[in-house]
């Protein structure tokens, strides 16, 4: 795969945040579309995630974040945090992981470009941000042996702050899948 640049932002979400379909939940949520989503019994569906479907988010990006957090444990990342941004590496030790990996990345460049919020249920409020201000983000996108490198810029400090924050966010969720989740959530 080679390089692709986009003008502006293109995906903070080095994973994604979708799951299949499932159990009857309840929501619990901030007033944004962001909250908890438990089974029937009120315990965390591990399974069918149903916390990870969006308002507005299409079947195959389910698909393929599904199988990103159900083989989180394949993920491993590096984060740089730029004066201005942030640079990333993101891979999976699985082709079928790496491949969801990279659609998911590449698909949201368009996402946030058109401020186009998929509004998963679980989603970090930390994202806001970069939709609201899409036009003020650029990102750099090259898919090596290394992996999907990103590197992300802005001359906005809150936009960059941002992109720090939600780096790690993402780094927790590839090394520990639906507990850094969780955790996140709860911190809240």
């Amino acid at each position: 795969m080679g390089y692709l640049r986009a003008g502006r932002f293109a995906a903070l979400l080095g994973l994604g945040l979708i799951a299949g379909s499932g159990a009857i939940a309840q929501m619990h949520g901030n007033g944004h579309g962001h909250g908890m989503m438990h089974g029937q019994d009120g315990q965390h569906d591990e399974t069918n995630m149903p916390g990870l479907r969006g308002e507005n988010a299409t079947e195959a990006e389910s698909a393929e974040l599904a199988v990103m957090f159900n083989n989180f444990q394949t993920l491993s990342r590096e984060v740089k945090n730029l004066p201005n941004g942030i640079r990333t590496v993101t891979r999976s030790s699985d082709p079928a992981v790496m491949e969801a990996l990279v659609s998911h990345v590449v698909g949201m460049i368009g996402r946030v470009e058109a401020k186009d919020d998929p509004k998963i249920f679980i989603q970090s409020p930390t994202l806001d941000i970069f939709f609201d201000r899409a036009e003020e983000i650029d990102s750099t996108i090259d898919v090596t042996d290394e992996g999907i490198v990103v590197t992300q810029t802005s001359d906005d400090p809150e936009l960059v702050e941002a992109m720090h924050v939600h780096a790690a966010e993402v780094s927790a969720m590839a090394e520990r899948g639906m507990q850094a989740v969780h955790e996140m959530m709860m911190s809240r």
